[in-house]
């Protein structure tokens, strides 16, 4: 629709009633009028407590101008019923209040508060054109010089990528009873101007994703969330999804149609994948991961570090036994394994049917966990090797380890410890690269180990295009175990390695392992 900027005073008559524009409200109380669309609504809670403080609303008038609104939470009953998104709405008497510095979904100085005697009408005989919506669309560098700041959140138009670390090819259908459970998606988007970012979907905008996903006969390509958040997690700069943000695709709104018609028009763009942020961690020292830890600004990070395995910890299991759901260390149950995690559906993991009536039955699920003592020319410290990381350490799968020691010790019971292998302890005196996150059980003291996520070549080559897709398939894996980790407090792994940490390693202090080995 067309948008009427100019021409028309603050103050304007319509029949005998006066209204005022966005533009002209202030911190005040006003006894006038305002017509507006509502553009969308959320409630707002307080993100401890998760009680509502609010109703917040995004809002916009006749010229173009947005605000935000806000109900307090005793009124919400009286004008929720009235509220849907798109109407247009008459609002006599309101208190101009001012713009909050955190989290801002609109540049206006003011927000319309509700007070005692606002009243609320629909209006049904629309006197003007009112626009459905206005985004805030900025480039990466707008991104970069806003992240951590906590202060506006911008829209974001791209094309996908990846989709939990799958090509849209790959991931034809995302899985909403999944999703559900995990109440997450990471997405792959290359902007327009230049770099793939990662964005993190959560909760309601991950729900949306996978509605508008399954709803389109061809697999979408272009992607719009309105409202996220910027963060830098292990030096790379992410988007997350808030209360505020809506997904769109390709034919929802203007801009997704404008994006796709230019995208079918430079097809070699959509070929192309810009692997500078995907790709890049910071590369540190031992010592220099531990002075991270102990910053009061440290945030969930990942770093690679190349370290000397010195060996490996004994006294505890290398391995556990997981769902094959979620991955979650699984416990015995009176006839079957019983995944810890509150939030996976699967009670009775596959394969499992008569847990303890023979030693196969554990081997199906049996994933790394284990601890080794690494040193550099800084610092020494104990990793935890999980999943694929250890398989890449040893070249063999934890199951494979497991089951060739119950063929050689067939006496021995389904509950027996398998020792340590000597795949692992063969790996001593090794270096390699060493991809490793830092998590809050790093930053509050409560144990110095940390979690490798993957491990690297020593002589890994720079990223060619070639290469780009496939790199930021396993950064996208590897993102996917743990982002619940790095973007919220809350955690879906019943039996986390950090959890592990915790408990295990007091016995593991890096302080009382083995010095690093130096040639004087």
């Amino acid at each position: 629709m067309a948008m009427k900027r100019n021409g028309k005073s603050p103050v304007s008559s319509d029949t005998v009633e006066k209204f005022m524009f966005f533009k002209d409200v202030s911190w005040c109380p006003h006894e006038t009028q305002l017509r507006f669309r509502l553009i969308h609504f959320w409630e707002a809670r307080n993100p401890v407590k998760k009680t509502i403080i609010g109703l917040e609303m995004l809002l916009i008038d006749e010229q173009g101008t947005v605000i935000q609104g806000f109900i307090p939470p005793g009124r919400i009953k009286k004008y929720l019923p009235d509220l849907k998104q798109g109407s247009v709405y008459r609002l006599n008497n309101f208190y101009g209040s001012k713009n909050k510095p955190m989290y801002r979904v609109a540049d206006h100085i003011a927000i319309v508060s509700f007070t005692w005697n606002s009243e609320l009408s629909v209006l049904h005989e629309i006197p003007t054109s009112f626009d459905e919506d206005r985004f805030r669309f900025h480039s990466y560098e707008d991104f970069e010089a806003n992240c951590d700041l906590k202060g506006d959140l911008y829209d974001v138009v791209g094309h996908m990528k990846l989709v939990n670390g799958h090509t849209l090819i790959e991931h034809s259908t995302p899985d909403e009873v999944k999703i559900d459970t995990t109440r997450h998606i990471m997405v792959h988007v290359q902007l327009h101007d230049g770099p793939v970012m990662k964005l993190y979907l959560w909760d309601q905008a991950a729900a949306d994703f996978c509605k508008k996903f399954n709803s389109y006969d061809n697999t979408p390509t272009v992607l719009l969330v309105t409202a996220v958040n910027t963060k830098r997690l292990g030096g790379t700069l992410a988007l997350t999804s808030m209360s505020p943000s809506r997904v769109f695709m390709d034919y929802d709104v203007q801009p997704t149609i404008d994006y796709f018609n230019w995208l079918g028009s430079n097809p070699e763009i959509a070929k192309q994948v810009s692997a500078d942020v995907v790709t890049k961690r910071e590369t540190l020292t031992i010592a220099d991961i531990f002075t991270y830890m102990k910053q009061e600004s440290a945030k969930d990070a990942f770093f690679e570090c190349t370290a000397t395995i010195d060996d490996v910890v004994h006294g505890s299991a290398w391995y556990y036994i997981g769902c094959s759901g979620c991955h979650a260390k699984a416990t015995k149950g009176a006839t079957s394994l019983v995944c810890t995690n509150t939030k996976c559906e699967k009670i009775n993991t596959d394969g499992v049917p008569q847990y303890g009536l023979s030693p196969e039955h554990l081997i199906i699920l049996s994933l790394y966990r284990a601890k080794i003592s690494v040193y550099d020319n800084s610092d020494q410290a104990v990793f935890v090797l999980l999943g694929d990381a250890g398989r890449v350490l040893t070249g063999r799968h934890a199951s494979e380890l497991v089951s060739s020691y119950f063929e050689a010790n067939g006496s021995e019971g389904a509950d027996h410890e398998v020792p340590v292998p000597e795949a692992l302890i063969s790996t001593i005196g090794q270096t390699h690269k060493f991809c490793v996150k830092v998590t809050q059980h790093n930053f509050s003291g409560d144990t110095r180990a940390i979690t490798v996520t993957k491990i690297l070549s020593l002589d890994t080559p720079p990223p060619t295009e070639a290469s780009v897709g496939s790199n930021i398939a396993a950064t996208s894996r590897e993102t996917v175990q743990t982002e619940n980790e790095v973007c919220e407090p809350s955690k879906t792994r019943g039996d986390s390695a950090d959890e592990e940490s915790k408990r295990t390693f007091d016995s593991a202090d890096p302080q009382k392992a083995k010095r690093p080995r130096r040639d004087d």
